[in-house]
């Protein structure tokens, strides 16, 4: 089961990006030469190989978000968890129970979706202005103020999301974890 949950947000967050690569990408093509590539991209190979490729991309993007956002992790994982050494027996004190396990997991995946979606929203607002440049439009100035700000909004909005999933994660694993005799740091806020 968590193999699938994994393929699946790998999946959804390489699908983000390869939605952007293709923006950027027609958006550099031109209005005449997409037209013209629109017929390659509609066959089922391309679509299959879209997949494969969005699935890679995923593993690509979910690691490069990992490592940008790595300090900031660490910070939060300080808070609950005074050493590398605590937080591995946490780990492996919360693998020993199942429920709780289960949802350490789910808690992750929306973690990962979140880190991921946030650099693929800001690489979607860019994609989608430069294309906006390019493109023939009516009131352009009014789509890319309003797509400006609702990219914007989405990377931070899905910054703060896994900033507080993460503190909450932390937070919560040393409550379930530490024994009793100890009591566990509250999380900050971001």
């Amino acid at each position: 089961m968590a193999a699938t949950a994994m393929f699946v947000e790998v999946l959804v967050v390489g699908i983000g990006f390869l939605t952007a690569l293709g923006i950027l990408g027609a958006a550099i093509a031109g209005p005449h030469n997409s037209r013209q590539l629109t017929a390659l991209a509609s066959t089922p190979l391309a679509a299959g190989s879209a997949l494969a490729f969005a699935y890679a991309l995923g593993i690509l993007i979910d690691r490069v978000a990992d490592t940008v956002l790595t300090p900031v992790r660490r910070r939060l994982r300080s808070q609950s968890f005074p050493t590398s050494v605590a937080y591995a027996r946490a780990r492996i004190a919360l693998a020993e129970i199942p429920a709780l396990a289960v949802r350490a997991d789910y808690a992750r995946s929306r973690l990962r979706i979140c880190r991921g979606w946030m650099l693929d929203s800001i690489l979607l607002t860019l994609a989608t202005d430069l294309a906006l440049w390019r493109y023939p439009v009516e009131h352009r100035p009014l789509l890319l103020i309003t797509a400006t700000v609702l990219g914007t909004a989405a990377a931070v909005g899905f910054y703060l999301s896994w900033h507080t999933i993460t503190a909450t994660g932390y937070h919560k694993l040393a409550v379930q974890t530490v024994p009793p005799q100890q009591p566990a740091p509250a999380p900050q806020s971001p």
